[in-house]
């Protein structure tokens, strides 16, 4: 079996995809604002691997569901380059009781091609949490499952877990581009991936790991006051069992940035 570097990276960068500690503060945040009106728009700056891309992300319009009020996330030509935004892409988001929860399919890049169908479907998963305490897990279960895939004769049971997890609390926070915001709040949402697979020694079938159970992808997003996210740092890594390593003629391990700046917003 031979799979090149970019596949196997597409493939742990999919199930899914920090920067300053800047005067930490543990006090009241019960007037942190997280915007949500309608016609509010968020242009980002998307920086991977030295490339650069641009993400316009607005709230487009509002539906209703079991009495619940959600406002749909849509990006200018239905394109996201950037985690953040692919993730909000088509999808409904509502605040209750000072979290931020999500319905919908979790999206990844448009220009990413995968050679199978994961199930990320999500009803009402808490993506952000204003009362959270750092580290303090966001859903009361992650989102989990697993994907059975046989590549070039390999069997691989790839097992996945989503969760989100509460982050700091900052007076002020530079961003990497050097914009400093106010009274801001993180959020992280990380992706454990665990890949076992069968190989066959002297006639007899035996169950390895091929990737022991790590967090893939680990995205940190920012939020300021009133704002909403303005940086988000993302992750994506990976550290493969050797012998599988040179089976399939890949790194044992990689890793890979990217960051989403805000350049220009509008809150209505």
């Amino acid at each position: 079996m031979k799979i090149s570097n970019s596949y196997f990276a597409i493939l742990v960068a999919f199930l899914l995809f920090s920067c300053s500690n800047d005067n930490e503060s543990t006090g009241n945040t019960s007037n942190f604002s997280t915007p949500l009106t309608l016609g509010s728009y968020w242009t980002y700056d998307v920086v991977s691997q030295g490339n650069t891309t641009r993400d316009s992300l607005f709230i487009d319009s509002e539906t209703t569901i079991n009495n619940s009020t959600y406002k749909i996330f849509k990006t200018r030509d239905d394109v996201a380059t950037g985690f953040y935004s692919s993730a909000l892409r088509n999808n409904k988001v509502r605040e209750a009781n000072g979290k931020l929860l999500l319905t919908g399919d979790l999206a990844i890049a448009a220009n990413q091609t995968f050679p199978f169908t994961i199930d990320l479907s999500l009803d009402d998963f808490v993506i952000f949490d204003k009362n959270a305490s750092n580290n303090q897990t966001l859903n009361a279960t992650p989102k989990t499952g697993t994907i059975n895939e046989t590549i070039n004769g390999y069997p691989l049971a790839i097992n996945y877990s989503l969760q989100t997890y509460g982050g700091e609390t900052l007076a002020s926070f530079t961003s990497p581009d050097g914009t400093v915001y106010t009274d801001v709040k993180s959020t992280k949402i990380k992706l454990n991936l665990n890949i076992t697979t069968e190989i066959t020694v002297l006639g007899s079938s035996q169950t390895i790991t091929a990737l022991a159970p790590q967090d893939v992808l680990v995205a940190t997003m920012y939020l300021s006051d009133g704002i909403g996210v303005v940086h988000t740092h993302t992750v994506t890594s990976y550290s493969v069992n050797s012998l599988i390593a040179t089976e399939l003629s890949i790194q044992e391990t990689d890793t890979q940035f990217q960051d989403e700046y805000l350049d220009l917003y509008e809150i209505n």
